[in-house]
């Protein structure tokens, strides 16, 4: 029996990390891809069965070059996990154009390079997942987010237009929507993170719903998403008093 194999972009460290280690750890064929070529290479060099492909996802015809020379060197791909994202907190407080267009291009666009370089392989084999990595902050507009909450939101209305889109093709798209979970990103922030979970912890949650579940969204820990879900469905100005609040925020005086 063939093995079968997940594809993950931004594996170099954080959550595709985690994942790419717990899905070789479960027997699967691994292939793990981000800029970043020293670190994917440590990681494939400890684990007989993950295996690197260096990808900027910001090159679309880099994306498609890379995942035809997977194809070259694996028959079945199963599951595409496309994780590449960026932040920086210090450059959210302000309407900095310049970082909103990079956060864009990394986290939206670079997602959607990825789906496209994949979409007729899906299609034509009907069967297999697209799994598209967003976050608790797309739910919706939080203070000091100019850029990654709404690059988060897109990629929300993103897969939900595309579940429908891949649905007649019999391939499942599903949304991961992490709350705080301890990466170099994340290490950034300057704020205290409420219920902040380890990489490790996401990993085992993600590998759960990708394998043993049949859901659209996997968003953990729960007890802040489903918090933030019910927040979400809360009239505009009661859900700004609340996370006013929350947040601390304070309008200028």
């Amino acid at each position: 029996m063939n093995k079968k194999t997940i594809w993950i972009t931004g594996g170099s460290t954080g959550i595709g990390k985690a994942l790419a280690i717990k899905f070789s750890k479960e027997g699967w064929n691994v292939i793990i891809s981000a800029r970043r070529e020293n670190l994917i290479k440590e990681i494939s060099n400890d684990y007989e069965n993950i295996h690197s492909f260096p990808l900027d996802v910001t090159d679309k015809l880099q994306c498609k070059k890379v995942f035809e020379q997977i194809r070259d060197k694996f028959d079945n791909i199963d599951i595409c996990f496309f994780s590449t994202g960026t932040w920086d907190p210090k450059r959210e407080k302000d309407i900095d154009v310049d970082q909103i267009e990079n956060v864009f291009k990394v986290n939206f666009f670079g997602t959607l390079n990825s789906i496209k370089a994949v979409e007729e392989y899906f299609k034509n084999k009907k069967k297999g997942t697209i799994s598209i990595v967003s976050s608790i902050a797309g739910y919706r507009g939080l203070p000091n987010s100019t850029g990654y909450g709404p690059s988060k939101s897109a990629l929300n209305n993103l897969a939900e237009s595309l579940y429908f889109d891949f649905k007649r093709y019999n391939v499942k798209v599903c949304l991961v929507s992490p709350g705080f979970i301890k990466t170099p990103m994340t290490d950034k922030n300057d704020f205290k993170m409420p219920f902040l979970k380890s990489s490790d912890y996401a990993a085992d949650k993600i590998y759960d719903g990708l394998v043993n579940r049949n859901v659209f969204e996997i968003h953990f820990p729960k007890s802040l998403t489903v918090i933030l879900k019910i927040l979400s469905l809360l009239p505009i100005k009661l859900y700004f008093a609340i996370i006013g609040k929350l947040t601390k925020y304070q309008k200028n005086k």
